[in-house]
């Protein structure tokens, strides 16, 4: 597919690049050194600045730097790097000379000048009172990484992040501190330099992060509590993810860096079903005659014949640094990548530009991001993949035999009748499901804005920011079947279309004042923000398909009465203060009113936070303690808002749906659409969540052991949830209405060890840990002991079972189950359950809670070593006390009512006997508790290889390396804890290459 928009971004970016390159040459002359550790080893990255002027440059790998055009006369150079103290040497400079300034700069024993992105700004560590953790690109998860959040995955305490399958961009779910809702969403507001997005997925990606190139990332910041998440009030419920995207440095030179990667992926574990041989038995010794009489001959791996290994390329292209007083970077990125299913794919075009000009002697400082992205998917058949597992594995992929032919000669199983139609009840040819189906969607985004920080002249240390901002992402798609394909052979094929735009634009304007009041520096803080998000999607009509069916549209038309445009206003006031007395005692207040047109605009949300923090070790009896580097008591509560009910946009207004097709009104020989109310609540409001958060950051010995604990628990009201009332005629029996609540408390430990330090070996261990234990503590206005709860969680087989259910008192979606009785074997006894009621009676009173999909334990960890240019990095998760339904097993009894076919099975078939369903058996309700080998890095870092100043690095990387677990299934991480056979996730091996010039 032809792209032109591509070379007119090509030709912009290298416009704007080449533009700015500008030299004015006068009487000056050069500046080169090295910036060496203790240790005499070169510091890569370190900083090293004319001061008073833009001139500047960053250290090689090596630590040398050289800086060209710097005024002659006296100078003053700052050399400094995070972690180091920063050092200032003087220097005369003679015009036509080069002068040699070399320094040596000494570890701070702690990371505290560090600056960390916050809310509306950055702190210096030291200063934080909430709990907020920062990953930089450092500490990013290496190999191929397609989403953002895959980049911070067993990274940071208290987030669990789980992606949907192995799909090539799969959505992911994101739970901070186990999530704050149970009919709202439970996702975090993400921010991307300064523009909060959307969560809505639109159509034709399952991830809108996807369009993020993750290698234009600088750092993801995590605000957990509400002290560092109040200020952003009705959305911050859920906890908030800043992602800060890379940027020039002032007074560097330009730098080019090429970053390519190649990877091959397989399939990591397959399902565990019978082969041919076994499954042929299993029949001959089961089976009813007419199932004997459809085995086949064939010995067919259906698993194996709808997956691939996959191949994956990575590409990105940098330029960044400084011209004049701009301060630049602009990057290109191609990745294409191939899904384990055959005809699975994806492939994005991403571009990205950055400015950040300082302008009227610093008073002005101007920050410009632009991202674009371009995204083409082919998402095959994921239907497949439970095809394949239940698919008779003694049956070929295609037949020449003449009752085949209607369906492309795919081997179908029909109907016993002998009408020549298809058996209802069966299940599908996977090959057939995958070749005989073209789903394909373009989605488009965009993500910028502009920031003016401007310091008011007429008050020193008053300054005034504007930020405007924009997300716009456009959703295209197709999905085509023949008429002769099995899986629409009953709708004379499908030729459908869907559109979908998301607009999100963004104003917001505050200031800032600095100053020394008494013994402490205030910092004030005062702000407005309007947001605006569109979600317009397009009704198409569903057309049969024809010859032209897998022919792409030259354009996609639509009706215009069928298009909606549902729009969501938030309006908010903020303000924050900070006091630093002595950098000891901290004191941080924020305060946030918002209001948003998804409730009665009267009254607004208020969302108040406070927080103390006392750093022991700047009090004189821990000063001067060798052993004790760091010692920080934080304490903080605050009150945090949800209003995000997915596509309920108006839940407190009255409306009216307009009936189908297929529900109209006969008024003579003319059929009339009807009008049917929907339900409302006027009274309807926001979830609100009170967060009480204890922690202590602590370091000893020299900061080489290092980390936090924090003690919180999250108590939500007022939940947003689904309730059934009394029915009303042309009325649904229910709606979302403000009832319930629920609690998270919590334990998260982090500790990080520098465990050995020399010349030439290091090695950095760090790890994490959270102890979450969520409850429902209400859900009705009168709950009543005897209540059950609300049925969730959807399983397949029967018509409307569910396995899950919300209890007072247990944690949220607990298993809802039968006990199941064993025989002496150990085998489950088919329909034998404990009756737990003493009633004589076996009925659905009998069920119990058992068990929940959340884990009470979440750990992450790894190392990273490092032996003069080599380096070995790794990566591990683990979740301890997770559960799951494995709707698999569940479904793989021996059925002998079925007629002329019988689907594969699980090898649970032998194990268990069952001949009926048992989907209610706490049996099939297993531990999910698993340790994953997340990453394993090899790297080489050959530096200046190739010429002076660059720099050539190599790596080897494997994904998903290993899995140990004592779950049944393909995978223990399912998200919303039932496996209905997920898209199995990959084994990655991926070679890397990266040049900088």
């Amino acid at each position: 597919m032809k792209h032109p928009y591509l070379a007119k971004l090509l030709f912009l970016l290298l416009f704007a690049c080449f533009g700015l390159v500008s030299e004015a040459v006068a009487q000056t002359g050069s500046l080169s050194g090295r910036v060496t550790d203790s240790k005499n080893e070169g510091i890569p990255g370190a900083t090293v600045l004319v001061e008073g002027t833009s001139l500047g440059s960053s250290s090689n790998v090596d630590g040398t730097y050289s800086i060209q055009n710097v005024p002659a006369g006296a100078q003053n150079l700052v050399i400094s790097f995070v972690g180091y103290t920063t050092v200032r040497r003087a220097v005369t400079v003679v015009a036509g000379q080069n002068a040699q300034v070399s320094a040596t700069l000494a570890e701070s024993t702690t990371q505290l000048s560090e600056a960390v992105v916050v809310a509306y700004g950055t702190q210096r560590r030291q200063d934080l009172t909430g709990a907020v953790e920062q990953i930089s690109e450092k500490q990013f998860v290496k190999g191929q990484v397609t989403n953002p959040e895959q980049l911070i995955q067993g990274k940071v305490a208290g987030v669990q992040i789980t992606t949907g399958g192995g799909s090539p961009g799969a959505g992911s779910q994101i739970l901070i501190r186990g999530g704050s809702s149970l009919a709202a969403s439970n996702a975090p507001l993400i921010i991307i330099d300064g523009v909060p997005v959307d969560n809505t997925t639109i159509q034709g990606t399952g991830n809108p992060l996807t369009l993020i190139n993750p290698s234009d990332i600088e750092s993801i910041t995590v605000l957990k509590d509400a002290s560092s998440t109040a200020i952003y009030g009705v959305r911050a419920s859920n906890g908030v993810i800043l992602v800060t995207t890379k940027k020039g440095i002032a007074g560097d030179v330009m730098h080019v860096n090429v970053s390519t990667q190649h990877s091959v992926a397989t399939v990591a574990k397959y399902a565990d079903v019978l082969n041919a041989d076994e499954f042929r038995a299993l029949v001959k010794a089961r089976g009813t005659s007419g199932q004997q009489a459809s085995l086949g001959t064939a010995n067919t791996d259906w698993q194996r014949e709808i997956f691939r290994p996959a191949y994956t390329t990575d590409n990105t292209v940098a330029l960044s640094g400084s011209t004049g007083i701009l301060p630049y970077r602009v990057s290109l990125g191609y990745l294409n990548q191939q899904g384990l299913l055959k005809r699975n794919e994806l492939s994005r075009y991403s571009g990205a530009l950055s400015l950040n000009p300082v302008l009227l002697d610093g008073a002005l400082r101007v920050n410009l991001n632009l991202k674009g992205s371009w995204i083409d998917n082919d998402f095959s058949n994921q239907g497949a993949v439970g095809a394949a597992v239940r698919y008779d594995p003694t049956q070929p992929i295609t037949s020449n035999a003449p009752k085949y032919a209607p369906f492309g000669s795919y081997v179908e199983f029909l109907d016993p009748s002998g009408n020549g139609r298809l058996n209802s009840l069966a299940p599908l040819n996977p090959i057939g499901l995958i070749n005989t189906r073209r789903d394909r969607s373009t989605v488009k985004r965009s993500i910028g804005n502009v920031q003016l920080d401007y310091k008011l002249p007429f008050l020193t240390g008053l300054s005034a920011n504007l930020n405007l901002g924009y997300d716009v992402q456009r959703g295209r798609g197709t999905v085509a079947v023949p008429a002769a394909a099995a899986q629409a052979f009953n709708q004379l094929g499908v030729n459908n279309q869907y559109a979908q735009d998301l607009n999100n634009t963004l104003l917001e304007a505050l200031v800032k004042y600095e100053r020394t009041v008494g013994p402490g520096k205030l910092d004030l803080l005062g702000g407005y923000s309007y947001q605006k998000f569109q979600n317009r999607f397009f009704i198409f009509n569903n057309n049969s398909a024809d010859g032209k069916v897998f022919q792409q549209p030259a354009s996609l038309t639509y009706n215009n009465s069928d298009n909606f445009l549902n729009t969501n206003v938030l309006l908010a006031f903020f303000g924050r203060f900070n006091y630093n007395i002595a950098d000891k005692y901290l004191f941080t207040g924020t305060f946030r009113a918002d209001g948003t047109s998804r409730f009665n605009p009267e009254p607004f949300g208020f969302f108040p936070s406070g927080a103390f923090a006392w750093r022991l070790k700047g009090e004189d009896f821990l000063k001067n303690s060798e052993s004790i580097s760091d010692l920080k008591l934080r304490v903080g509560y605050g009150k945090t808002g949800q209003q995000d009910l997915g596509g309920n946009f108006y839940p407190f207004l009255a409306g009216l749906t307009l009936s189908n097709n297929q529900a109209q009104y006969q008024l003579g020989n003319q059929f009339i659409r009807t009008l049917r109310p929907d339900q409302y609540n006027p009274n309807i409001t926001w979830e609100t969540t009170s967060t009480y958060n204890l922690g202590l950051d602590y370091g000893f010995f020299g900061g080489r052991f290092y980390g936090s604990v924090d003690l919180y628990q999250r108590d939500t009201e007022d939940l947003l949830n689904f309730r059934t009332v009394a029915a009303l005629e042309g009325l649904s029996n229910g709606g979302t209405f403000n009832t319930g609540s629920l609690t998270n408390k919590g334990l998260e430990v982090i500790a990080n060890v520098d465990a050995y330090k020399s010349e030439k070996f290091n090695v950095t261990v760090n790890t994490n840990a959270t102890f979450n234990r969520n409850r429902i503590t209400k859900l009705n206005n009168n709950d009543s002991p005897n209540d059950i709860g609300q049925a969730t969680g959807g399983i397949a087989g029967g018509v409307g079972n569910t396995i899950q259910v919300n209890t007072v008192g247990f944690p949220a979606q607990s298993f809802f189950v039968n006990k199941q009785v064993y025989g002496q074997d150990g085998k489950p006894l088919e329909g034998v359950y404990v009756d737990s009621n003493g009633d004589g009676a076996l009925n659905s009173s009998d069920r119990y809670r058992f068990k929940s999909p959340r884990p009470d334990v979440i750990l992450g960890g790894g190392a990273n070593l490092t032996y003069g240019g080599a380096n070995l990095a790794f990566t591990m998760r683990s979740n301890i006390g997770n559960y799951v339904y494995n709707n698999v097993r569940s479904g793989s009894y021996f059925d002998t009512s079925t007629n002329g076919f019988v689907g594969n099975a699980n090898r649970e078939t032998l194990n268990s006997n069952f001949s009926n369903a048992q989907y209610f058996s706490d049996y099939y309700v297993e531990n999910a508790s698993f340790l994953r080998m997340e990453n394993i890095t090899l790297g080489y870092n050959f530096g200046s290889l190739l010429k002076k100043d660059s720099n050539l690095s190599l790596s080897f990387a494997v994904q998903n390396a290993f899995l140990i677990t004592n779950y049944n299934g393909i995978d223990p991480e399912v998200i919303g804890g039932i496996d209905n056979t997920i898209y199995p996730r990959p084994r990655t091996f991926t070679v890397g290459l990266n040049l900088g010039l």
